[in-house]
């Protein structure tokens, strides 16, 4: 694959395209109750800073918890947004988030700083930063999922992180384009620091075993959990 047929493909993702929707319309609020312009630039640059932070949080104690799937109300949830993901990392229809989740957790993480920074005007703007770094996220995501390899080093470095937290062991490299917060925390690896593959890097822990207590994902998997490579699987 290509760079332009990646981006291509890219801005043709649903999702995508009600980002960028979300996103022009949160910019025109701002424009028709701007917020004075220091605030402005303030609340764009508290939403890029705490984006990273958010996202490590999410991806760390909820995407990779243990406790969503064994809530018959969240399994589907779960599934849906993160276990599928890992399952087959390189699934398409599963590569973004589904937007009833992400959407309101952009506007979680973002709007209440800018509104305390700037009122409607520095709410508004904030979210659509939000967005728009969730566009950056996703195109990022894309070139560490799809089949073209970046000549860039560090979309290189990145894209060999993620790799190994899908394919290697998924205690660690919890960032997707920041691994700053990974640093701090001390999950963050190269791939050959960890010499031993993680026996749950596919299944993330929800085993036939744990299954029988908690039977919401595999009832909604088809009674059926997926082991080993995804390559190998296809194989069998």
């Amino acid at each position: 694959m290509t760079l332009r047929e990646l981006v291509v493909a890219y801005f043709q993702y649903p999702a995508i395209i009600a980002y960028l929707g979300f996103a022009a319309l949160t910019a025109a609020i701002w424009v028709y109750q701007p917020a004075p312009m220091v605030q402005t630039l303030a609340s764009i640059a508290a939403a890029i800073l705490l984006y990273p932070l958010v996202w490590y949080a999410l991806h760390r104690w909820v995407l990779h918890s243990n406790w969503m799937f064994k809530v018959p109300l969240l399994a589907s949830t779960w599934k849906r947004i993160h276990y599928d993901h890992h399952q087959d990392p390189n699934h398409l229809e599963v590569l973004f988030g589904a937007l009833h989740t992400t959407l309101p957790t952009i506007a979680i993480a973002t709007a209440p700083v800018g509104y305390a920074i700037g009122g409607v005007g520095g709410a508004a703007i904030a979210i659509a930063t939000g967005l728009v770094t969730t566009c950056f996220y996703e195109f990022c995501h894309c070139i560490q999922h799809l089949s073209y390899k970046p000549k860039n080093k560090w979309l290189a470095a990145m894209k060999a992180r993620h790799m190994a937290h899908h394919f290697h062991d998924e205690k660690g490299n919890y960032g997707i384009t920041n691994f700053l917060w990974d640093r701090l925390f001390g999950t963050f690896y190269e791939r050959h620091e960890r010499k031993e593959k993680s026996p749950t890097v596919f299944n993330l822990g929800y085993t036939d075993e744990v299954a029988k207590r908690y039977p919401w994902v595999k009832e909604l998997s088809g009674g059926i959990l997926a082991t080993g490579h995804p390559r190998q699987r296809d194989r069998d």
